[in-house]
């Protein structure tokens, strides 16, 4: 299965944020599209990714006046991208070795899409499922 057969099933809108956005903005758009990461734009160019484990972090080494720092003083700027044509499982590999949990999709420099660590193993069950499935029929046959 390909990235862009998750896409296909959820659909392509991401939730970004600009990198000028305070902090406390970024909070906000992250609950008010209740995800756990923005994807960073600048003029339609991805230039970092941010989550809430990000704000966290520097919470502790920054305490209340991070709410008013900007998205780009905590994002992460050297983003891991994928391209629809990827498989799943290769995506998954590079999720796991990484410890990354959303990657965006990016076509011609353009982001596209995103994908979660959620949407990977949502596949993976599926795959399973349907595997078990064809198992059990050929079981029954036999």
């Amino acid at each position: 299965m390909r990235i862009s057969d998750v896409l296909r099933g959820k659909g392509a809108s991401v939730a970004t944020v600009d990198p000028g956005t305070t902090v406390a903005g970024l909070i906000r758009a992250l609950a008010e599209h209740n995800v756990g990461a923005l994807v960073v734009v600048d003029t339609d160019s991805v230039v970092g990714i941010v989550s809430e484990r990000d704000i966290v972090r520097k919470l502790v080494e920054h305490g209340g006046e991070l709410l008013n720092a900007t998205v780009a003083d905590i994002m992460t700027a050297d983003v891991v991208t994928c391209v629809p044509e990827d498989s799943v499982d290769s995506l998954a590999a590079t999720m796991t070795e990484r410890r990354i949990r959303h990657m965006p999709v990016v076509v011609d420099g353009k982001l596209t899409g995103i994908v979660s660590i959620g949407d990977v193993v949502k596949v993976r069950i599926s795959q399973l499922e349907t595997d078990r499935d064809q198992l059990q029929s050929y079981i029954a046959q036999g």
